[in-house]
């Protein structure tokens, strides 16, 4: 118990940035201290957003946001977004689509929409999304 609250302290220290002006991040060397996936950390605040890195392998859970949208953005790798349109019988899902992000790349999910990051390798990701209130 004592090692994991000692890591999580430690992670803590890592990821916590204390905002002032001109401050810069280097995504790189904060993405090199992630070592696991699918566990995004806050590196920033923007306007009542969060920004967060994350790293992605496989499959993420089917999931939709009610009151927010997400933006991802590829660092590094590639990943698809699968995501389904409404159908008009809400107790089933819509039609699966899927997009392909490539380093450079974003998209955003609007508010509502059933998604789910999928990565074949390991793929860098920067999200933004509302602060939890």
């Amino acid at each position: 118990m004592l090692s994991t609250l000692c890591c999580l302290a430690v992670c803590y220290l890592l990821f916590a940035v204390y905002f002032y002006e001109n401050e810069k991040i280097n995504l790189r060397e904060k993405l090199s201290l992630i070592n696991d996936y699918w566990n995004p950390r806050i590196i920033g605040e923007l306007n009542g957003q969060y920004l967060k890195l994350v790293k992605f392998v496989g499959p993420f859970t089917w999931h939709h946001h009610e009151t927010e949208d997400e933006m991802f953005l590829v660092v590094k790798g590639r990943f698809r977004m699968e995501y389904r349109e409404s159908s008009d019988n809400s107790s089933e899902p819509g039609e699966q689509k899927q997009v392909w992000l490539e380093e450079g790349e974003f998209m955003i999910v609007p508010r509502g929409v059933e998604h789910r990051p999928v990565a074949d390798e390991e793929a860098e990701v920067l999200l933004s999304n509302r602060r939890q209130r």
